[in-house]
C-alpha cells in the first residue's frame, strides 16, 4: 500500500536522484522532475523506482515557469489521486566573487533556486489545501542559508531566500495541516562542489583538492556529506513522526566554533 504521492524536483540526477530513490524506498509512490534535456536520465530513475515496486512517472517541467510547474502538480494530482509531499530540490550554484559575478549569473541563480522554490511551494500548497488532508512541503537550502561564504554570494543570497519563504510558508499553511521544512546540507561528495572546488583553485592558485581538504580538516566529522546523508533526512521530513515539527531549516554536520554556522 502506498504512503502517497511525492514530487521531487531536479531529480534525474545526485541528490535529487537519491531522494527520490530512497522515498519509493519508504513505500511512497514518486514523480520525478527535470529539464527536457535530462529526459533519459530522469527515464532511467523511473526505472529504477518501479523496480522498487513503487509507482512513478517522468515530467518533464522548467521549475522557474509557473504555467509548467503548475501543470506538473496537476497531472501528478491527477494521475495519482492527489499529492502528499513536494521536494523542492532543483538547483543550481556557482563559484565566483561579488566584483566578478555578472549580474545574468546572479539572475539565474536567484530565478531557479529562489523563483523555483517559490513555484514549488506555491502550486503544491495549492494542491493540498483542496484536497484536505494536509501535506509536506521539502525545500532545498544549504548551511549557507545560515552563514554566507565567500565566493557564493549569488548561491548564499538565494538559500537565505529558501529559508525565510520556508519559515513564512509555514506560517501559512499550518492551519492546513501542511509542514514546509528545509534541508541544509554544507559540503556534499557531488560535481557541484567539484566543480566548486576547481573554481575556487582557479581562481586563487590552490591546488586542486585544496579547498575541499580545508573543510575536511575544519568538519567534526572529518568528511564531506553523501548524498544519503541528506536523502535520510528528507525521509524522516517527509514521514507522518515528523508532524510537528514545521518551518526549520535543518543544518547537517557542524564545522569547528571558528568557522561555525
Amino acid at each position: 500500500m502506498s504512503k502517497g504521492t511525492v514530487i521531487v524536483t531536479g531529480a534525474a540526477q545526485n541528490l535529487g536522484k537519491t531522494i527520490a530513490l530512497r522515498l519509493a524506498e519508504d513505500g511512497f509512490d514518486v514523480a520525478v522532475n527535470d529539464l527536457p534535456g535530462n529526459a533519459d536520465a530522469l527515464n532511467g530513475v523511473v526505472a529504477e523506482i518501479k523496480a522498487k515496486g513503487r509507482s512513478s512517472s517522468a515530467h518533464l517541467a522548467d521549475v522557474t515557469n509557473e504555467d509548467q510547474v503548475k501543470a506538473m502538480v496537476t497531472e501528478v494530482a491527477q494521475v495519482y489521486g492527489g499529492l502528499s509531499v513536494m521536494v523542492a530540490n532543483a538547483g543550481v550554484a556557482k563559484y565566483n566573487m561579488i566584483v566578478d559575478t555578472s549580474a545574468s549569473e546572479w539572475d539565474k541563480i536567484m530565478t531557479v533556486n529562489c523563483r523555483g522554490t517559490f513555484l514549488c511551494y506555491k502550486h503544491a500548497a495549492v494542491q493540498m489545501v483542496e484536497q484536505g488532508q494536509g501535506g509536506r512541503i521539502i525545500g532545498a537550502a544549504s548551511m549557507v542559508a545560515k552563514r554566507g561564504a565567500a565566493g557564493l554570494s549569488a548561491y548564499s543570497a538565494s538559500k537565505y531566500a529558501i529559508r525565510g519563504l520556508t519559515q513564512a510558508a509555514a506560517l501559512e499553511y499550518g492551519q492546513h495541516g501542511i509542514t514546509v521544512n528545509a534541508y541544509a546540507p554544507g559540503p556534499l561528495e557531488s560535481e557541484m562542489w567539484n566543480n566548486i572546488d576547481a573554481d575556487n583553485a582557479s581562481l586563487t592558485g590552490a591546488d586542486p583538492g585544496t579547498l575541499t581538504s580545508r573543510v575536511k580538516a575544519t568538519t567534526v566529522l572529518g568528511r564531506l556529506g553523501t548524498f544519503a546523508d541528506i536523502a535520510s533526512l528528507v525521509s524522516f521530513i517527509a514521514s507522518r513522526e515528523s508532524s510537528f515539527i514545521t518551518g526549520q531549516t535543518v543544518s547537517f554536520v557542524a564545522r569547528y566554533m571558528r568557522f561555525s554556522f
